[in-house]
């Protein structure tokens, strides 16, 4: 990191000079810690989509590029070769692994995916329907009642065991849910078995008869946790940072991580693309939609078009569409008339002027529902998918943010805009 000064001249003629740090890519940034003390001001970036929050290592995204870098890897390399355990062990220590770190941090992973019992009884005290998103918080909430002899956030070693464990027990706990949903048993993670297989088959097998788990299907898995495993600094990652920055446990911060990723502009937009698609129906609706979409006045969205940071093409899109095709030709499933819609509403989007204009490029979130659909997954456990890709990336910012010797608790400032001092009434006289 290099520095550099900008100088900031007020009205009154007072200036005040601000290091500028320049990183290994991508824009520089300006430091304004002293700007309040020597200029009596704070900044003001609502949604902070100017404001660089951390310095980091982990990933970095050239929006107008359509460029995503896990670790400086191209996502376009890692989805093409690499696997998710081992992007989980790039993003956690910052290289790839030789084979012996490979196979010595998978057998890790796999020996630990198993729940305490306590914690699946956890699981009976909601209802039958409630939603994935709240158990998934609620019970990754409760495991610091269960390891609190190892989480003493300053400690190094109980940091490796936390990452561990969120990696390998976040799908048992997703497929617990899940189950509970259903009515049908919890079924028991199996150690002979890879990350993802291991998932499929606690989803979906029962005690009843075998499961013969689909090749496809893994991979088609395995790809979307990689795909989903980081996105620098989002909602939801940078919930995680805030809530860590307390000193608080770590599952606390992963819980509210959770949370954040539920709401519906962010981990939630795919289940609203499939939502979208059933809304439209044929392809011979898609103008009359597009119409809709253009006009100002009108409240209907193109669901899984556009993106706060890619101004081009979502590299992730173009990889997914690959697979959606792939999902769909071999596991010959009945819903490739949705997506033929897509792509027919992908092309008519990509050649209108509107669109082009405002950059309305397809996103991660426009083929990853039709693939989870595709695989038997339902819509109420979609964002639960994304959480567990994402998960990894949540643990190597709390990891990266709680060994930083200059952290601070986050604490951001406002521009206040309520009622200046005033007296207080007695209620006999107002």
């Amino acid at each position: 990191m290099t520095t550099e000064a900008f100088r900031l001249t007020s009205p009154d003629g007072k200036e005040t000079e601000l290091p500028v740090h320049t990183g290994t890519v991508g824009p520089a940034v300006i430091d304004v810690g002293k700007l309040y003390k020597e200029q009596g001001v704070f900044t003001y970036d609502p949604g902070f989509v100017s404001t660089g929050s951390c310095e980091s290592d982990i990933t970095y995204i050239d929006g107008e590029q359509g460029v995503l870098m896990y670790r400086g890897y191209p996502v376009e390399q890692l989805a093409a070769h690499s696997s998710f355990i081992e992007v989980c062990y790039l993003l956690l220590n910052g290289e790839l692994p030789t084979a012996d770190e490979l196979d010595q941090f998978d057998h890790t992973i796999r020996t630990h995916t198993m729940l305490n019992e306590g914690m699946l009884n956890f699981f009976k005290g909601f209802r039958y329907d409630a939603h994935p998103m709240a158990m998934l918080s609620a019970v990754v909430g409760s495991m610091s009642a269960y390891y609190h002899d190892t989480m003493d956030v300053h400690n190094a070693e109980h940091r490796d065991i936390f990452a561990h464990r969120i990696v390998a027990k976040l799908p048992t706990i997703a497929a617990a849910a899940y189950k509970l949903n259903i009515g049908q048993p919890f079924m028991y993670p199996r150690n002979d078995l890879k990350y993802c297989e291991n998932f499929l088959q606690m989803l979906f097998s029962v005690p009843a008869e075998p499961y013969e788990i689909d090749p496809v299907a893994a991979e088609a898995l395995d790809l979307l946790f990689i795909l989903h495993a980081d996105h620098e600094q989002n909602c939801s990652t940078s919930t995680v940072r805030m809530a860590g920055s307390s000193g608080a446990n770590p599952y606390s911060a992963i819980a509210a991580g959770i949370s954040a990723l539920w709401g519906p502009a962010h981990g939630g937009a795919n289940e609203a693309v499939l939502k979208m698609l059933w809304e439209i129906g044929d392809a011979s609706q898609i103008p009359k939609f597009v119409a809709k979409a253009k006009d100002k006045d009108d409240a209907f969205r193109l669901m899984g078009f556009g993106h706060r940071v890619y101004k081009s093409f979502d590299p992730r899109a173009t990889i997914i569409r690959d697979m959606c095709h792939k999902v769909l030709n071999q596991l010959g499933h009945n819903d490739a008339p949705m997506f033929e819609l897509a792509l027919e509403l992908e092309q008519v989007a990509l050649r209108d002027e509107y669109f082009i204009e405002k950059n309305l490029y397809p996103n991660v979130d426009f083929y990853s529902g039709i693939i989870y659909r595709a695989l038997g997954i339902p819509t109420s456990m979609f964002t639960v998918m994304f959480a567990i890709g994402r998960a990894v990336g949540w643990t190597a910012h709390w990891r990266e943010m709680i060994a930083d010797p200059h952290g601070k608790i986050s604490r951001p400032r406002q521009l206040y805009t309520g009622a200046p001092e005033r007296n207080y009434v007695p209620v006999g006289e107002r």
